[in-house]
């Protein structure tokens, strides 16, 4: 039991850092923020198809991501929670193979344009925010995400194993 969860451990930590990662580099590109966002490290919502891990994991990420981005706080508190119930949803629904994309869209749908409106004071319309945020959401996490889950697809029980024992087929 211990070996077990010091593996989810392990993979929530490296799962936070490559979302860590990935947000930067689409901050870089100035995809991250703003009305319409594309952070690539939105792609990694798919992940807790494959282990639980990724729910502390992508939390983490997108907590620390969001605080050295320079995000305000209420930013940070919000659109980490926002992240947080899209991989709950995902998890929840990882049997399916396209649905489970649609939780981490959906959250970000509804959270995210009301933390842009009233953290930061954009005053487009909220049904522009919901669209834009939405459409940079099925971009990172429906296109990305699928494909992501595709690539990892053959190989998920040698990447997201459990336990040793389970890896040497035990």
């Amino acid at each position: 039991m211990k070996e077990k969860n010091v593996l989810r451990l392990t993979q929530a930590a490296m799962i936070a850092a490559l979302y860590v990662v990935l947000t930067y580099l689409a901050n870089a590109l100035g995809l991250a923020n703003g009305a319409i966002q594309v952070r690539f490290s939105e792609a990694l919502a798919i992940l807790p198809v494959f282990t639980p891990a990724a729910i502390p994991g992508l939390f983490a990420g997108c907590l620390i991501s969001n605080i050295l981005t320079g995000c305000m706080p209420l930013d940070v508190v919000f659109g980490s929670l926002a992240t947080l119930l899209g991989a709950l949803g995902t998890y929840a629904l990882r049997r399916t193979r396209f649905v489970c994309t649609l939780p981490p869209v959906a959250a970000n749908a509804v959270i995210v344009p009301l933390v842009l409106r009233y953290v930061y004071g954009l005053e487009d319309a909220m049904y522009f925010l919901v669209l834009t945020v939405g459409i940079g959401e099925v971009i990172s996490v429906c296109v990305l995400g699928m494909l992501l889950r595709q690539l990892l697809w053959k190989h998920r029980y040698a990447i997201f194993r459990e336990t040793e024992a389970v890896a040497q087929g035990k």
